[in-house]
């Protein structure tokens, strides 16, 4: 029998979310029989104690019978139970430096750690993730910020609403103005944005008509990689090629910077890309990006004027092209930035909805029903106080 844990979220500030809701919790119970699971109290998730214990679940503080622990952030070390089974996102395979920490005491404690971000199909693709509620939070936000900066209209944050259904339903009472909107990326996050435009009623023009018309409404444009990368050497496009030898290709985003108001990005980035644009491009007059929702928030990174990440309650700054400075934001003379690395924070109750949903349809018949999971093993990156040997690449990191 196996006896599953979800523990309480202990790195601050506090996540609402949870691995299960409680009707998940007894969706587990019911179709693996045998299988019984323990709740760790907590005063902040976004089903409360109470909400399990209504459910039949069992509350309380001490973890130590459980085998399998679920979470959603990092673990504190100081509250890692040795022995025992992990899920949670760890942040370590990247040789995150903040978290060098954790991945040595998960070794020295004898912990197997299954990380959420390595849990992937035989295409590479995550099996479950908060991407679409990072980029339906970080569309809605993009709005909000162009609202305030614009004096056009003015909307409730996503924390604020309850659901995902009333952040949206707040846009049937705005009377948009025109305005353009270019979304890059095409992974979950980038059709989580796409996915509130359209909610939004914001029409989708084609690149060429992006470029070269203009506009008596809202209207966003949708790039991919091939839109906004171009070979050196002006070869023709290979994706493949791109996604091995990054650095042979530039950025040809420019024109859209020269028509855009309000930039959602949403891509993968890593630092052998090209950013989209670079500082002193930003110093021309013909850039127009006025508001970028920068939701794949990677600092220094694609978006050269993402210079920290922000917070929900503080969730915009200033940059001042000239001075390259932060500044506050809405003013004149500004472009604002909206980088909060923690987007699906602000709707727990729909992101943890649809993430337990993606752990019970791929991972929990994996952990519970078969003897070695491929999936699991994969993703598996330490064990029994030892790297496995796909993650053998952190030794120095650990070292």
């Amino acid at each position: 029998m196996a006896v599953i844990g979800i523990i309480r979220e202990g790195k601050k500030p506090y996540d609402k979310r949870v691995a299960f809701t409680p009707e998940q919790c007894l969706e587990i119970i019911e179709h693996f029989p045998g299988t019984e699971i323990i709740v760790q109290t907590s005063p902040h998730r976004c089903f409360s104690d109470k909400d399990y214990e209504d459910a039949g679940i069992e509350v309380t503080e001490d973890l130590s019978a459980c085998d399998i622990l679920f979470g959603v952030k990092e673990v504190p070390v100081d509250e890692l139970i040795p022995g025992k089974t992990y899920f949670f996102f760890s942040h370590t395979i990247k040789k995150q430096p903040y978290n060098r920490n954790l991945l040595r005491t998960v070794l020295a404690k004898d912990i197997r750690l299954v990380d959420y971000e390595t849990l992937v199909w035989e295409n590479g693709s995550r099996v479950a993730g908060f991407g679409r509620f990072a980029g339906i939070v970080g569309a809605h936000e993009g709005f909000v910020a162009w609202g305030k900066k614009t004096g056009q209209f003015e909307l409730k944050p996503a924390w604020a609403c309850a659901t995902y259904k009333e952040m949206t339903d707040q846009y049937r009472q705005i009377n948009w103005k025109p305005f353009t909107i270019v979304v890059t990326g095409n992974g979950r996050v980038a059709h989580g944005c796409l996915e509130v435009l359209k909610k939004a009623g914001i029409t989708e023009v084609t690149p060429d008509e992006f470029l070269t018309e203009t506009f008596s409404k809202p209207v966003y444009v949708h790039l991919v990689s091939e839109d906004y990368y171009a070979h050196k050497d002006e070869r023709e496009w290979d994706k493949a090629d791109f996604y091995r030898h990054p650095e042979s290709y530039k950025s040809v985003f420019i024109p859209y910077a020269e028509k855009c108001d309000l930039m959602m990005n949403a891509i993968f980035w890593n630092e052998k890309i090209p950013r989209f644009f670079s500082k002193d491009e930003m110093k021309s007059r013909k850039f127009r990006i006025k508001v970028i929702a920068d939701i794949s928030c990677d600092i220094n990174g694609s978006i050269p004027a993402t210079m920290q990440d922000s917070t929900i309650d503080n969730p915009v700054y200033g940059y001042h092209p000239f001075s390259e400075s932060i500044e506050a934001p809405y003013l004149s003379d500004t472009i604002d930035i909206m980088a909060v690395s923690n987007l699906p924070c602000e709707l727990p109750v729909d992101a943890s909805i649809a993430f337990g949903d993606q752990l019970l349809r791929n991972v929990v018949g994996e952990l519970l029903k078969k003897e070695k999971s491929r999936m699991i093993e994969d993703a598996t990156i330490a064990r029994d106080g030892k790297l496995t040997s796909k993650y053998n690449y952190l030794s120095d990191f650990v070292a």
